[in-house]
C-alpha cells in the first residue's frame, strides 16, 4: 500500500512547488515623473539596463531575491512578457 501512494504524493509535492511560477500583478511607482525605473540583466546595480520604465507600466512579479541588503524582484512585462529582468521592490505597488 506503501507504494501506490509514493506516486500520489510525488504528483502533490510537484503540483504545490509549481505555485512559485505564479506570478503577482504590480505596477511601477516613486520613479518620479521625469525618471525611469531601471530593468536590470540581474539583480543588483552591477548588471547591464535592459530599458527604463516609467510610473504606472504594468509588471508580472516572479521571486524576488534579496542582494547586499536590496530587495530584487524578477519581473516581466505584462504587456509583452518575453520582456524580463530584474528591478528594485522599492518601487513595485501590488494589485
Amino acid at each position: 500500500m506503501r507504494r501506490s501512494t509514493f506516486p500520489a504524493l510525488l504528483a502533490l509535492l510537484l503540483a504545490s512547488g509549481c505555485n512559485t511560477l505564479v506570478s503577482d500583478h504590480t505596477t511601477v511607482t516613486g520613479a518620479g515623473a521625469d525618471e525611469l525605473l531601471k530593468l536590470r540583466a540581474g539583480p543588483s546595480l552591477n548588471f547591464n539596463v535592459i530599458l527604463g520604465l516609467p510610473d504606472g507600466t504594468s509588471l508580472n512579479r516572479h521571486e524576488c531575491v534579496t542582494e547586499i541588503g536590496q530587495r530584487w524582484c524578477r519581473v516581466s512585462l505584462s504587456a509583452a512578457p518575453q520582456i524580463s529582468g530584474y528591478v528594485s521592490a522599492d518601487y513595485l505597488t501590488q494589485y
